[in-house]
C-alpha cells in the first residue's frame, strides 16, 4: 500500500494490497479500498487500485481493484465520493467527479471529468458518463450519458444540456448555444445520428466541445440515451 503525503485514514477503514492513495486524500470511517474484485473470473491476478491527489472518499465507500481485463481501477484527483459509494473493478473515474451517497458503479464504468452523479443511482457495467454531465438522483443508467448532458429518471431520459454545471465551469454562452443546437439535432430531430453528426462537423467542427460530443456518440458500445 502507498499513502501519499498528508493522506488521512479514518477509524475502521481498510486499505488492502496493491493500492496507491495520492497526497492529501481523506478516507472516511469504515471505507474499504483495494479489496478483491467481485468478478467470478478473477483468479488472484496482480491488479491495482490507483487514487489521485486531494480526493475525498467518505464513510463506508468501497473501491475494488481491477481484473486482468485492464489491470487496474482508477479514481482521479479532486474527486468527492460520498458515503456508501461503490466503485467496481476496472472502473475509471476521472478528475473532479462528484458521486453522491449510495451510487453503485458496475464493472468497467467510465466517468469522465467533472461529471456529477446524484444519490442512489445504479450505473450498468461498461456504461460511460460524459464530461460535465449531470445524472439526477434515483436514476437507473443502462446506457451512455453524453458529455454536457442533464439526464434523470427511471427510465432515464435526456433533458438537454447541463446548463447549471456548464455555467459553473465557465463555459461561454456562445459555446453553450452551439451545444444546445447539437443536442437538438442529435437527439430531437428527424435526422439520423449519422446525418446529424455530418451536419454538425461541417457547421461546428471547429468547436472542441462539439467534436468531443460527436466522438463520444460515435464510439458508444451500449448506446446513448435519448
Amino acid at each position: 500500500v502507498e499513502l501519499g503525503r498528508g493522506a488521512s485514514v479514518g477509524s475502521h477503514a481498510v486499505v488492502e494490497r496493491d493500492t496507491r492513495v495520492g497526497e492529501r486524500c481523506v478516507i472516511g470511517v469504515g471505507a474499504v479500498l483495494g479489496a478483491d474484485p467481485q468478478d467470478v473470473s478473477y483468479r488472484g491476478e496482480p491488479t491495482r487500485l490507483e487514487i489521485g491527489h486531494d480526493t475525498q472518499i467518505r464513510e463506508y465507500a468501497t473501491l475494488h481493484r481491477g481484473t486482468a481485463a485492464s489491470g487496474r481501477t482508477v479514481v482521479g484527483s479532486c474527486c468527492y465520493l460520498m458515503a456508501y459509494v461503490h466503485v467496481a473493478h476496472d472502473c475509471v473515474v476521472e478528475d473532479g467527479v462528484v458521486i453522491a451517497n449510495g451510487v453503485q458503479l458496475g464493472g468497467h464504468v467510465h466517468v469522465e471529468a467533472y461529471a456529477n452523479i446524484g444519490g442512489l443511482t445504479p450505473v450498468h457495467q461498461f456504461v460511460r458518463i460524459g464530461r460535465h454531465a449531470f445524472v439526477g438522483g434515483g436514476s437507473r443508467v443502462p446506457q451512455d450519458v453524453p458529455p454536457y448532458a442533464c439526464a434523470a429518471g427511471n427510465p432515464i431520459k435526456l433533458y438537454g444540456i447541463n446548463r447549471v454545471g456548464l455555467d459553473r465551469a465557465g463555459l461561454p454562452a456562445d459555446v453553450q448555444a452551439v451545444l444546445k443546437h447539437a443536442f437538438r439535432l442529435l437527439f430531437n430531430s428527424r435526422l439520423t445520428t449519422t446525418e446529424a453528426a455530418e451536419r454538425l462537423r461541417l457547421e461546428h467542427g471547429d468547436v472542441p466541445e462539439v467534436v468531443r460530443l460527436l466522438d463520444f456518440v460515435a464510439s458508444t458500445r451500449r448506446g446513448v440515451l435519448v
